[in-house]
């Protein structure tokens, strides 16, 4: 089984993959899809075994991590993943598939995909609502019906995001990495810009962006799927933050003035050679075509 560690900046999973949380602004839901938004910064990680004292039980028999976040922003995950033996993951907010749309427990399955491969997937917005389309992570507490998690099973129990790393199976990839390691970009692979009531969280669809999630290069068959390391992240906001850890939580540089601006640049990456997997058919009946929910 893949070691799982957690530090301040990242989740660890073997030696090779690592993911972190990226603040980034709440898009509008529009007709038109939104290109990427840049990176505002990494949202700080905090162990659920530190703060055991201030958690639900649930939490404290899980572990895990918690992250603090404020409904005015929203969130991107960034893979950190070794080009020379990439990773299978699956992502899941509230217990449900942010690929497929189907609930956590199923295994890896090629058609259709519901899971990622990093590398090539450098980051995730959101959810798979269409072909080249996701509807971004946003905050929202449980109990408030906007939840992926609610939308899709009526239910608000789990919350959080839900993240299992699988290892390739032996003999697939080299060992070692190269003796001459390729380029430096940045730790998610690809060059992202970056400027400068108490209750537990979970994510909801926002606004449409063009992301392509990629079809696997490899195969299914490629990755071990009993060799995988799992961690739950919760989300809390920032008035059960203070009461857990009895600290104000850290500043967000997302404000209205950052919002009125349109200073910040919108990013695009270049993947047209990449082919992208279809749309989850779940998510697709509520939330294609810029449905409201």
């Amino acid at each position: 089984m893949l070691n799982v560690a957690i530090d301040a900046q990242m989740i660890r999973f073997g030696q090779r993959m690592g993911i972190s949380f990226h603040r980034t602004l709440r898009i509008p839901t529009a007709e038109k899809p939104f290109p990427l938004p840049p990176g505002l910064g990494r949202f700080p990680i905090y162990k659920v075994s530190d703060y055991a004292q201030g958690l639900p039980e649930p939490w404290r028999r899980s572990g895990g991590a918690f992250i603090p976040m404020y409904q005015r922003e929203a969130l991107w995950i960034g893979f950190n993943a070794a080009r020379w033996k990439p990773n299978a993951v699956l992502v899941a907010v509230g217990g449900i598939n942010a690929v497929s749309g189907e609930p956590v427990g199923a295994p890896l399955r090629a058609d259709p995909q519901n899971y990622l491969v990093a590398p090539p997937q450098p980051w995730l917005d959101g959810i798979n609502s269409e072909q080249g389309v996701i509807r971004q992570f946003v905050a929202w507490p449980l109990g408030s019906g906007r939840t992926v998690e609610a939308a899709v099973s009526g239910e608000e129990k789990h919350g959080g995001i839900q993240i299992t790393v699988f290892e390739p199976k032996p003999r697939r990839f080299p060992d070692r990495p190269p003796e001459k390691p390729p380029t430096p970009l940045d730790e998610e692979g690809v060059l992202r810009p970056m400027h400068a009531a108490p209750q537990p969280m979970g994510l909801g669809a926002g606004g449409r962006m063009t992301q392509k999630i990629y079809r696997d290069p490899y195969g299914v068959d490629t990755w071990d799927q009993g060799n995988f390391g799992q961690v739950t992240l919760y989300i809390v906001n920032s008035l059960w933050f203070r009461q857990i850890t009895g600290s104000p939580p850290p500043p967000t540089p997302v404000d209205t003035k950052l919002y009125s601006a349109h200073g910040l640049p919108w990013f695009e990456l270049y993947d047209e050679a990449m082919p992208g997997i279809e749309a989850s058919e779940t998510f697709a009946q509520i939330y294609g075509n810029n449905k409201e929910v």
